[in-house]
C-alpha cells in the first residue's frame, strides 16, 4: 500500500497558486481506484482534464453488454443501454425492484450472484455500478485484460470510456462531456442545450434523411452533396424557422424545388 498523502504538505506545496489540494485528498476520504491509497491524492485523475477523448457513437443494437451492480445507478445504466437496443446482462447478488421487473419480463438477463471474471466473456462492453471498490477494480482489470470497453461509474481512472450527458430529440443526440470533472455542470449544459435546440432540428433531420438516397444517386461527388444540403440548412428561407412555425409543407416544398433543380431532364423533356 502506498503512503497516505499529507494534506498539510499538499497545501504548502501549492501556496500562492490556484492549484489547491482538491477536497477529495483530505484525510478520511477513501480511495476508490486501483492505487488503493489510505487517502486519495487524486494522482489517478491528474491527466483527465488534459486528455483528449475520441468521441464516437456506438451502435449497440443486438450487442451483448454487461452491467455489474443492480441498484439505482445500475438501473440508470441498464435503461440507457436498453434505449439503444442493446442486449443487457446484469450481474448482482441483489437487485432493485425495477431491475427485477425487467428481468421477469425478459427485457434483461439477470445473473443473481457475485461478479466473476468470465462474466465478461462474449460481451461488447462492461459497466461497473457497484459500491464495492474491490468489485469495481476487478471488473476494470479483467476488462482491460480482454481489451474490452469498460466504465466504472463515477471513477474516471477506471474507465476506458466515459459516458457524457446526452440530450436526445428524435434522431438528434447531443453529447456533453466535462472529461469527468463535473457531471453537475454537464447536466446544466444539457438543460440549456435542450432549450436551444428543440424538436424542429429533429424534424429537419427526418426530412433531409428522405433525400439522402436521391443525393447519392444523383450528385456525383461528396462536395456536390455537401453543398446541396448546406444550401438548404443554411439558406433562406430558414427551414428551422419554418418548422418552428409549423410550416413543414413549405420546407418539403423547398426541398422538392432544390431536388428538381439538380435532377437531369429525361430525354425529350424541355424546361
Amino acid at each position: 500500500m502506498l503512503p497516505a498523502a499529507d494534506p498539510v504538505a499538499g497545501r504548502r506545496a501549492t501556496t500562492g497558486t490556484m492549484q489547491a489540494m482538491p477536497a477529495q485528498a483530505y484525510r478520511g476520504k477513501p480511495c476508490v481506484c486501483q492505487h488503493r491509497l489510505d487517502v486519495c491524492d487524486q494522482r489517478c485523475v491528474a491527466d483527465m482534464m488534459s486528455t483528449t477523448f475520441y468521441m464516437a457513437c456506438l451502435k449497440l443494437t443486438g450487442r451483448r453488454c454487461l452491467v455489474v451492480g443492480a441498484g439505482a445507478v445500475g438501473l440508470e445504466k441498464v435503461e440507457g443501454l436498453l434505449a439503444c437496443d442493446a442486449r443487457v446482462h446484469v450481474v448482482a447478488p441483489e437487485a432493485c425492484a425495477e431491475i427485477r421487473e425487467l428481468a421477469a419480463s425478459g427485457s434483461v438477463e439477470w445473473s443473481q450472484r457475485p461478479f466473476a471474471a468470465d462474466d465478461l466473456d462474449g460481451h461488447f462492453l462492461a459497466i461497473a455500478a457497484t459500491s464495492d471498490t474491490d468489485v469495481n477494480v476487478s471488473v476494470f482489470e479483467q476488462a482491460e485484460a480482454r481489451s474490452m470497453l469498460c466504465n466504472v461509474v463515477d471513477v474516471p481512472p477506471l474507465c476506458s470510456f466515459i459516458l457524457p450527458a446526452i440530450e436526445r430529440t428524435g434522431s438528434i443526440a447531443i453529447a456533453i462531456s466535462t472529461a469527468g470533472a463535473s457531471p453537475a455542470l454537464a447536466k446544466r449544459m444539457k438543460r440549456e442545450i435542450a432549450a436551444a435546440f428543440g424538436p424542429a432540428y429533429a424534424e429537419l433531420a427526418e426530412i433531409l434523411n428522405d433525400a439522402r438516397g436521391w443525393a447519392k444517386a444523383t450528385l456525383p461527388t461528396y462536395q456536390d452533396r455537401k453543398e446541396f444540403f448546406e444550401g438548404i440548412v443554411n439558406g433562406r428561407p430558414d427551414p428551422i424557422a419554418l418548422l418552428r412555425d409549423g410550416r413543414r409543407d413549405e420546407v418539403e416544398q423547398l426541398l422538392a424545388e432544390r431536388i428538381a433543380a439538380h435532377t437531369p431532364l429525361a430525354a425529350g423533356e424541355t424546361t
